[in-house]
């Protein structure tokens, strides 16, 4: 019996606040058969960010060439900024067998299901609305102009749930955390069963 390995594309999506980039950071801490895929954004980066660990951060320009090109497997104007993924990256990675995770917004996501159906997408909310308001407001890492933006972008994503194969509600972050991880290993270990050849 032969194994053939090929690799598992993962989209973790979810409005901001909702803590999405926190539970895939710490699920891969202990998960040693993913890797996070890291985006390129035309946005400022913070002062706790680093190039090419948290975002590739280029200028507009930059941005609007790798569109012209088609060199986005996803891409998406998202409050002010631009955000999307190298295709070149995810394919010759997946190639290789390894598991890739995106963490993109909703838009991005539709994308990339289009072009990699056996994608799985993974949604991360909150128990209500109330609770995302809160914590975008508790982060103190934009003004309240851009939070309102967030907020009136978070409605129209909620409305993608139901497009999603998994939705984890991030109540608690330990349960959400342990939720997130049997989710990604059990896919895994699916996809590699369903590609064994005898």
């Amino acid at each position: 019996m032969k194994k053939i390995k090929k690799g598992k594309l993962f989209v973790v999506s979810g409005p901001s606040g909702v803590g999405k980039s926190s539970l895939v950071k710490d699920a891969l801490r202990e998960l040693k058969d993913f890797e996070k895929s890291i985006s390129v954004t035309t946005r400022i980066k913070r002062d706790d960010e680093k190039d090419g660990e948290h975002y590739h951060f280029i200028n507009e320009e930059e941005f609007k060439v790798l569109i012209e090109k088609g060199e986005l497997i996803e891409w998406a104007f998202y409050c002010g900024n631009y955000y999307g993924t190298l295709k070149k990256t995810v394919v010759e990675n997946l190639k290789k067998g390894k598991n890739i995770i995106l963490v993109i917004e909703v838009s991005g996501a539709m994308q990339v299901k289009k072009i990699i159906k056996d994608a799985y997408l993974i949604f991360i909310t909150t128990p209500d609305f109330f609770q995302l308001e809160k914590r975008l407001r508790g982060r103190q890492t934009e003004n309240v102009k851009k939070i309102e933006e967030r907020l009136k972008k978070a409605k129209e994503e909620l409305r993608y749930e139901k497009h999603y194969d998994c939705i984890i509600v991030n109540n608690n972050y330990n349960e959400a955390l342990k939720n997130l991880k049997y989710v990604l290993i059990t896919k895994m270990e699916e996809n590699f069963n369903e590609h064994t050849e005898c």
